[in-house]
């Protein structure tokens, strides 16, 4: 299994891609119980969602399951939201709070599962920020997510259809979370926030230096936006996507024309 797909673009915006991956390694597989192998906290459908809306744009996809390792998650598996329930570098639940392994890897495997997936796919990403930074003096990482609208034992109630993390403005110039957030706002019949339940996670908190003209922001999607059902077989819905795809190519576009403006 190689571990990251790069696509090299031009363009001042990289896409990162933690989550769509769906690939295991074998033993991996056999050791998930029956409701781990249903893979259901996996981005679905997120890289098809977002292809082609930028041209030029640089991605970077994670081709395995944050089952194997959670490439979105702290290196040293330190909690981003203390005192909420969450899930780990290597989940042991899944979003339901329910156990995903018969026999979860112990600390040296997790280790070498660290320095394998998480370690290749950062090394790839930063590489890739770097490029796009000394192409234009600046780069701005948005790093795509989604999530079921409805998880219990994550948040209460319904979750917005637009969440826009910026670690509370730490990982971008303002001028970046403005831009998005009022394009999400402006979008009829959709609903939207900005660092409400989730801020960004490790990827956006970590990149995230505007002084260093590295500017970072999460997007993370309820799934109702674009998937048929938020329950297996987690069909992606073209009629969906086709009104959503619009709104999130605005917002790329608006973001690269943004970044000459950002470069310190």
């Amino acid at each position: 299994m190689t571990p990251v797909e790069v696509h090299h673009g031009e363009s001042p915006v990289v896409l990162g891609l933690p989550h769509t991956g769906t690939c295991l390694p074998p033993d991996i597989m056999a050791r998930l119980n029956a409701r781990g192998q249903v893979l259901s906290d996996t981005d679905w459908h997120i890289h098809r969602l977002y292809d082609g809306l930028l041209p030029g744009a640089t991605t970077v996809r994670a081709t395995f399951h944050r089952y194997v390792i959670d490439a979105n998650r702290p290196p040293d598996g330190e909690s981003l939201y203390p005192g909420q329930n969450t899930t780990g570098l290597v989940p042991l639940t899944d979003f339901d709070g329910r156990p995903i392994w018969t026999r979860p890897p112990g600390a040296s495997e997790i280790e070498t599962l660290r320095q394998g997936y998480h370690a290749a796919y950062h090394a790839a990403l930063m590489a890739e920020m770097e490029r796009v930074r000394a192409l234009h003096g600046v780069a701005i990482l948005y790093d795509c997510h989604s999530i079921r609208s409805r998880i219990p034992f994550l948040f209460e109630g319904v979750l917005p259809d637009f969440n826009i993390g910026t670690s509370n403005g730490a990982s971008c110039n303002r001028r970046v979370e403005n831009t998005v957030a009022e394009i999400c706002a402006g979008a009829e019949g959709y609903t939207s926030i900005l660092n409400g339940r989730f801020k960004g996670g490790w990827t956006t908190r970590h990149y995230g230096r505007p002084s260093t003209g590295f500017h970072a922001i999460q997007m993370e999607l309820a799934q109702s936006t674009h998937l048929e059902t938020e329950t297996p077989p987690y069909d992606y819905s073209p009629e969906k996507a086709a009104r959503l795809r619009p709104i999130l190519a605005d917002i790329l576009h608006a973001l690269a024309d943004l970044a000459p403006r950002l470069a310190p």
